[in-house]
């Protein structure tokens, strides 16, 4: 076992949230050589032995709850990594929080950084479906939704809140590289983790300098079916969402006990085909990061063109599907 006061991680998958960091954690995880701590999703360096910021969007509040911000608490998370072993952890909000890499830069400056970038339309899309078929986002359209993020900050919502931010890879990645070598920061991106698993798990290990052919697939995600605005939804919504604010004076996993009947009525009656954006719509989401895909190219010298045009967009279901649609190449 390592020495606590020596127990911090080697490696980190920092972002983007809704971009499969919880996918390639779990992938991750079952080799050998690595260590993944317990807590999946820590936010450690978000606050850095202070308490978490008392944000005060739906559900936030119990959220915080969850936080390890204590340094002898986040430590203990990689106590039990046996000798020899690479310690890491997955909070995805570190690539958005500028104080985030900051701290990181600080503590672990040799630490290897690993963030999986997604079209930030299909994100912010994943973002708010997430947050509204849980019942904890209020506005059932998502360009509404959008157009109230500088609102919602200003009032305190936290940044999974944050649609168009955290899809701003550009600045982010400028301010990253800044902090560290590139050597040491890895990008992925999405469509890889989907399209070619085992390459892009081959491609994770190469980096982290550890046996490669030991893990080759992504676990299946947790999707949750469409709720249609209705008058269901909107019964059982503001429920839901007064009782996250009552959910704050109990331990986190009390409330989702709670909780977990209302979100399954919401489910009942969903669709688990989620409805593709219109190109009209799309379009309007993509117009803010247009610019910052410039910034992106920029900085990494890669092409993201991909994300300029109009495409009915991915998931793990629907790349799943497209694959296994596939026609099957014979060799001549």
């Amino acid at each position: 076992m390592v020495d606590r006061a020596h127990a911090k991680p080697n490696f980190l998958l920092i972002g983007a949230p809704k971009a499969g960091t919880t996918a390639l954690h779990g992938a991750l995880a079952p080799h050998p050589e690595l260590f993944l701590s317990p807590v999946k999703e820590p936010k450690y360096y978000l606050c850095g032995d202070a308490p978490p910021p008392a944000y005060r969007g739906p559900g936030d509040a119990h959220s915080n709850l969850e936080w390890v911000w204590l340094r002898e608490r986040y430590l203990d998370l990689f106590a039990d990594a046996p000798e020899g072993a690479l310690r890491g952890e997955s909070t995805p909000f570190y690539l958005y929080s500028r104080d985030a890499r900051r701290r990181i830069a600080a503590d672990v400056p040799d630490a290897k950084l690993i963030a999986v970038l997604r079209d930030p339309v299909d994100r912010a899309y994943s973002n708010w479906m997430h947050l509204w078929v849980d019942g904890l986002e209020p506005c059932g359209d998502i360009l509404e939704a959008c157009a109230r993020e500088q609102q919602r900050i200003e009032a305190g919502w936290a940044p999974f809140w944050h649609y168009r931010g955290l899809g701003m890879y550009g600045r982010q990645l400028a301010d990253l590289y800044e902090q560290f070598p590139r050597q040491q920061v890895l990008l992925l991106r999405y469509r890889e983790l989907v399209e070619d698993p085992a390459a892009t798990l081959d491609r994770v290990c190469r980096f982290l300098g550890i046996a490669e052919g030991v893990v080759d697939s992504i676990p299946s995600g947790n999707s949750r079916p469409f709720v249609h605005p209705s008058p269901r939804t909107r019964m059982l919504g503001p429920v839901v969402r007064a009782g996250a604010k009552v959910g704050a004076y109990f331990p986190p996993h009390m409330w989702r006990k709670v909780s977990r009947p209302l979100v399954e009525q919401l489910h009942q009656r969903g669709n688990p085909d989620r409805p593709r954006l219109t190109p009209e719509v799309r379009a309007a989401l993509r117009e803010p990061f247009l610019e910052d895909i410039d910034l992106l190219e920029a900085v990494t010298g890669e092409s993201f063109e991909q994300w300029r045009i109009h495409r009915d967009g991915d998931s793990f279901h629907t790349r799943a599907q497209a694959r296994q649609q596939e026609p099957v190449r014979v060799n001549a």
